[in-house]
């Protein structure tokens, strides 16, 4: 770095310490290329800022969790009520006379609170915004007729209120950009002229080992998938897919609830995607959609929807969410906020999963040499992360192998948990062909932790019937609804929700999944690992983690206790 350059930035960093603390100093704060720069936000437009107030007992919740987590301890499936985990966690009177004093001080009073009291969204002028976080300028971003309102500058907060907040949301990150799902090649097939197998619901309960007679039946099951980014599904499409594609078993044509609002427009093959797999793979089981575009161009969408479930105390039981972004993309201290809201939902009995991606190990290009690019919150050590797989025969429903395109690695931010210390650390030791070390984190958090079919499903979305549709946008559902099940039957014998699968997941070492031991993934294209990534091998790998679900025998393993 040049030397003005060098004084300059030390001449701002001092000009923000003087107004207060930055509480998201490693959070990347340019706009990102596909955001075009529209206006600057007039003095009296109006934003909204969500600010997460510093909660308590955080070690404690972290405890809680392991222990109703873990299948050996006493305490296992005794989970909080959404009021228990609120009392836990609640900011101190303290932390919220500050915060509140603070922002009534400058004139804000247009504040929602939650249940649990750690979040206060809070509308207010680009004025005011601006004077309360010194160091922002407000402007306006556009991508593809959606449009944000972010400042392009780190913001600093009063030093009495830095430490009684951990972030605030609205001010830096920008949406990332929608997965990205294929929709079919020009021209001759993948795989030669001939047209392949595809993937229908009836090809998932073929390899899954799945029967009509399994649907769901308990009137307290519940699942839900998340969409964000202006994804929505459309009821037609839903109906017409079920007509379709899911003959021979029992389901649901209609969504129970909607939860948000929905837009306008053409459906969004994602949305499309995720509704008709949750609910043909755990058919006949009540099925939420949370829609969250945002109620203000502000907000953060994914934030919005963890905020929801912290403020509903009834929920569906599993979640399935196709979203992520680069952990590089995201400070510190917006991940570990989240990992809090995860750990949560988690002692409430809630099972979490969420797409490892699309992009193998990802890439990140540097002067000198290139490093692998984990995805959040795949990365997180609180959720459950579903990788992708292939048939190796794509004209018959044969074993499976990696889908080159399923995200998988180690986190750079967060600890290996010790519930998958000995599987990863057996697969580093065993495994002949890794990657140099310097392209990932061996120590971190590994990640996915099991997978499913991802490659060239059939979908309906705006009454059209499209194929080869891929992603594990499309194996996360599965999977989801297949947990599902399982918790279908864990109700009828009087059990508890699955919550938090992986501890018990990772003691099972596999029992109950069709091991994947062929193929790797994606990496840096260069001369070093010449485009791979990591690949599969005996027992758990990054890439597919231990493997695809074998219904009957993974039923019959979580069934106990």
């Amino acid at each position: 770095m040049k030397p003005k350059m060098r004084m300059l930035l030390s001449l701002l960093l001092s000009v923000w310490l003087a107004y207060g603390e930055l509480l998201e100093t490693d959070q990347p704060i340019s706009v990102p290329e596909d955001w075009e720069y529209v206006e600057q936000l007039g003095p009296l437009e109006e934003v909204e800022l969500t600010f997460a107030l510093k909660q308590q007992n955080v070690d404690r919740l972290k405890d809680l969790l392991e222990l109703v987590s873990d299948p050996d301890s006493h305490h296992y499936g005794k989970y909080l009520t959404l009021e228990e985990v609120a009392s836990l966690v609640r900011p101190s009177q303290l932390t919220e006379k500050v915060v509140l004093t603070w922002l009534q001080s400058h004139g804000v009073k247009n504040c929602r609170n939650i249940h649990t009291r750690d979040f206060l969204q809070c509308s207010m002028t680009a004025r005011v915004a601006e004077t309360l976080l010194p160091g922002t300028k407000f402007y306006r971003y556009n991508r593809d007729g959606q449009t944000v309102v972010r400042s392009p500058s780190q913001y600093s907060v009063h030093d009495d209120v830095s430490q009684h907040l951990d972030f605030v949301g609205g001010v830096l990150r920008f949406p990332p950009k929608g997965r990205e799902v294929s929709t079919g090649w020009a021209g001759p097939g993948r795989f030669g002229s001939n047209f392949h197998l595809g993937v229908t619901p009836t090809t998932l309960r073929t390899r899954y080992n799945m029967t009509a007679a399994d649907v769901g039946t308990a009137a307290n099951n519940s699942q839900a998938v998340a969409q964000f980014l202006e994804q929505f599904y459309h009821p037609a499409d839903l109906a017409e897919f079920m007509g379709l594609f899911a003959r021979g078993f029992k389901h649901h044509t209609e969504v129970e609830r909607v939860v948000g609002r929905q837009g306008g427009g053409k459906a969004g093959i994602e949305a499309s995607l995720d509704v008709e797999y949750i609910m043909s793979t755990g058919a006949n089981i009540s099925t939420w959609v949370f829609t969250n575009p945002g109620r203000h161009e502000s907000q953060e969408p994914f934030l919005q929807w963890m905020l929801l479930l912290s403020n509903m105390s009834t929920v569906p039981w599993v979640h399935t969410i196709s979203y992520g972004d680069d952990e590089d993309s995201l400070s510190t201290a917006y991940m570990n906020r989240i990992n809090v809201e995860f750990m949560k939902a988690g002692l409430r009995g809630i099972s979490m999963l969420f797409a490892s991606g699309d992009s193998g190990a990802g890439c990140k290009h540097l002067a000198k040499e290139n490093v692998f690019r984990p995805s959040f919150p795949a990365s997180s050590p609180y959720v459950t992360t579903v990788g992708g797989t292939s048939f190796k025969n794509p004209f018959k429903i044969s074993y499976e192998v990696t889908d080159y395109i399923s995200g998988g690695g180690f986190s750079n931010v967060f600890a290996m948990p010790d519930y998958q210390v000995k599987a990863v650390k057996a697969y580093l030791k065993n495994m002949q062909a890794l990657p140099p070390k310097s392209y990932f984190n061996s120590s971190g958090r590994a990640y996915p932790d099991m997978a499913a079919l991802s490659d060239n499903y059939w979908i309906v979305s705006n009454l059209v019937p499209i194929p080869w549709v891929s992603g594990t946008s499309a194996s996360t559902p599965v999977v989801g609804g297949i947990l599902s099940l399982i918790n279908d039957q864990r109700f009828l014998k009087g059990l508890p929700s699955l919550g938090f699968l992986n501890p018990r997941l990772y003691k099972l070492q596999g029992t109950g999944l069709y091991d994947v031991t062929e193929g790797c993934h994606l990496g840096c294209l260069d001369e070093k690992v010449e485009g791979n990534g990591f690949c599969a091998a005996v027992s758990w790998d990054p890439v597919t983690g231990w493997g695809t679900p074998n219904y009957p025998a993974l039923l019959t393993a979580l069934l106990q206790g």
